[in-house]
């Protein structure tokens, strides 16, 4: 058998129907694995601007990586915490879980956020979600301020990592999004992310049973204190940007006194949307750096010869884009401000521990839509959706003509999952399968439904296999997953945030939220561009059989020899 991988005999692991060859450690394992995720990066974005940006973020990655510019997800639902799970599991999220940044519990009957678990609050007081200062709607659902990674089914690399190593691993998590944290750090690390409501960095008692000091220290410098009363300027000349002279289109999204034209006022630091709008802009990403550098130098990271593991997933691009779009002035010098926060993050570890000893991956947890409002210019159909406009009461008509059930009928419709009630449907003697087709068919009817899939359909292979359906089924988890997963037409998505309209959202099966950077950088790989068609489920595998770890237990990925090096 040859491969990539020298001078050594290769192990093989039989799980499931997938072959998986699992690499001895090297001679010389990394002292460190930095993973570098940056929330909702569009493939296509870090290129798109690189022109502008200087010789140590984006430019480094891409001139000294191996690149895989055809990266996807291969799930449905591209949201936050399924796409950063699957960077972390090499998993589908019908088998780690993480099918949506909610679902439907039917054992309490209740919307429950993806990492919420009342067993492990907080540590400290007031740090819980700010019910009127939160614009992210998948916090207002949870039941509990505590947070861990019980509900993520499968082992994360970084578990693997853990065990590998006899616990000797240190291994981090940080984002301003605690899902973005956790999802990383996995069962075996601990993970720390950023508090609105306290304008700190926190974690649960999942983790720890206080904080350490250094962190203690870190939050009492009080690190947002230097944005008070300042405003999100452009770093360069208006002239020198791409979109310049496009700095207030009709569709972005005025936050309050944030607005949608330079410069954006932060406002005071004791202001009711202050923190909020930190996380809208840059500085969301500023104090996440500043947070892991202090971490990395108080745990003493990439000291020895044990392979640590730090995660940072920087949250600013995802926020801007959904307030401003992809396209805009703000989204542009958000990542021209990104690279120098990588640029200074990748300077630090240099310092710390070597980019000689460091194995950096790129990647996103999704990709992103355009604006409808830019796509329409183009003379592409796009639209946002509404289903408070959709004439939902022929649909319900027909449905009890049918069935003899109205309303009741439907439990919840949290997009893309429509969870219908089983207890009435087995009451009264009604076939689930037919059920939930009907309710499929009455869906596709409405504006902007591209289609409507029944679970059980899917299950019983009774859909037309194609690639979206076959992504729907990688979304799909028995216990989690709703009775119809509903698909709107490609560039019609809702737009409606609890009550705020936003610019863009993405959680398609589409192309454009699917696709994502995919690079591995380190001094034994040699710089190439990969163009073949490759899998984020592809990264965890890959990882594990660089350190010579059996895979995360879940995972189904391949192992990407581009990425393996010489040994």
């Amino acid at each position: 058998m040859k491969t990539t991988i020298s001078r050594a005999l290769l192990a093989t692991v039989i799980v499931g129907a997938m072959t998986f060859v699992a690499a001895p450690a090297a001679e010389t394992p990394p002292k460190l694995i930095l993973q570098i995720t940056v929330d909702q990066l569009r493939g296509d974005l870090p290129g798109r601007y690189l022109p502008q940006m200087g010789e140590g973020g984006f430019r480094y990655l891409l001139d000294n990586g191996v690149v895989f510019a055809n990266a996807h997800h291969a799930h449905a639902n591209t949201e936050t915490i399924v796409g950063h799970a699957t960077l972390a599991t090499g998993a589908h999220p019908a088998v780690h879980g993480m099918v949506g940044n909610v679902w439907l519990d039917r054992t309490t009957g209740q919307m429950t956020y993806n990492i919420e678990d009342d067993r492990y609050p907080l540590l400290g007081t007031g740090a819980d979600v700010d019910k009127k200062t939160e614009i992210d709607p998948t916090q207002k659902v949870a039941n509990t301020d505590g947070r861990s990674p019980a509900a993520i089914l499968s082992s994360t690399f970084s578990d693997e990592l853990a065990i590998y190593t006899a616990g000797r691993s240190k291994v981090f998590g940080v984002s301003v999004k605690d899902r973005g944290a956790i999802s990383m750090a996995g069962h075996a690390g601990k993970a720390f992310w950023f508090s609105k409501q306290k304008a700190e960095f926190v974690t649960s008692s999942f983790y720890y049973e206080k904080y350490p000091e250094w962190v203690t220290a870190f939050n009492a410098t009080k690190p947002v204190a230097r944005y008070g009363d300042t405003n999100w300027e452009l770093l360069n000349k208006p002239e020198s940007y791409l979109f310049g002279d496009k700095d207030d289109q009709e569709w972005e999204t005025a936050f309050g006194s944030f607005g949608r034209v330079f410069p954006h006022p932060y406002g005071p630091a004791d202001g009711k949307y202050f923190t909020t709008l930190l996380t809208l802009s840059p500085a969301g990403d500023e104090l996440t750096l500043d947070f892991a550098k202090t971490l990395i130098e108080n745990e003493e990271i990439g000291v020895d010869e044990v392979t640590d593991y730090l995660s940072v997933s920087f949250s600013s691009t995802d926020y801007v884009g959904h307030i401003f779009g992809p396209s805009s002035l703000e989204q542009e010098d958000n990542l021209l401000r990104l690279d120098r926060t990588i640029a200074d993050l990748l300077a630090f570890v240099n310092q710390k521990v070597g980019l000689k000893n460091t194995l950096i991956v790129l990647s996103a947890d999704h990709g992103a839509p355009e604006a409808p409002g830019n796509l329409n210019q183009y003379g592409i159909e796009s639209a946002y959706v509404n289903p408070d406009d959709w004439d939902k009461e022929a649909a319900i008509a027909d449905l009890k003509k049918r069935f003899g059930i109205g309303k009741e009928l439907i439990t919840q419709y949290f997009h893309p999952y429509v969870y219908l009630n089983r207890e009435i449907i087995a009451e009264k003697g009604l076939n689930q399968a037919e059920v939930e087709e009907a309710v499929a068919e009455e869906l596709t009817k409405f504006k902007g439904v591209a289609m409507a899939v029944s679970s059980t359909a899917l299950m019983e292979g009774r859909i037309s296999e194609t690639d979206i359906t076959r992504s729907i089924l990688n979304n799909h988890n028995a216990k989690r997953s709703g009775d119809v997963f509903v698909v709107f037409e490609p560039h019609h998505f809702i737009n409606d945030f609890d009550g705020l309209e936003v610019s863009c959202t993405h959680g398609s099966p589409w192309r454009y939220d699917t696709f994502v950077p995919l690079v591995f950088v380190s001094p034994r790989l040699k710089p190439q561009q990969i163009y073949r068609e490759v899998q984020t489920i592809d990264v965890a595998t890959t990882l594990s059989a660089i350190i010579g770890a059996k895979p995360p237990s879940g995972a189904s990925g391949k192992i990407l020899p581009e990425a393996i090096g010489s040994r």
